[in-house]
């Protein structure tokens, strides 16, 4: 399995090659092929888990506010243009901790 993952990894980056940059592809494709060749793959495995950690969390706690936002609003429809603004406000820096997160994770990916 673990040869079959490291067979697609440039294969998914060429396909990524027709959205972003040319350098960036060009760069992403040699950390790859570099890491594939090294046989270290933790760090790998480490940026992919730290990335959907951060997707997962985000993705688990954005529900938690929209769930709690609209049981709130059910049980005080009167204040629901304050629960509405606290939500999301409260869903975008959720949101903005995530990003951070999966910047983190790629800044470790190219180190």
């Amino acid at each position: 399995m673990l040869s079959t993952i490291l067979e697609m990894a440039p294969l998914a980056l060429d396909t990524l090659a027709a959205v972003i940059p040319q350098d960036a592809a060009e760069k992403a494709a040699e950390a790859a092929n570099k890491l594939a060749m090294s046989g270290n793959l933790g760090p790998g495995f480490g940026v992919g888990l730290a990335a959907g950690g951060a997707a997962i969390g985000a993705g688990i706690g954005i529900g938690q506010i929209g769930g709690q936002a609209g049981a709130g609003i059910a049980r005080q429809p009167e204040a629901a243009d304050t629960i509405k603004g606290n939500a999301l406000l409260m869903a975008a820096l959720v949101e903005g901790v995530a990003l951070f997160a999966a910047v983190i994770a790629l800044l470790l990916s190219f180190k």
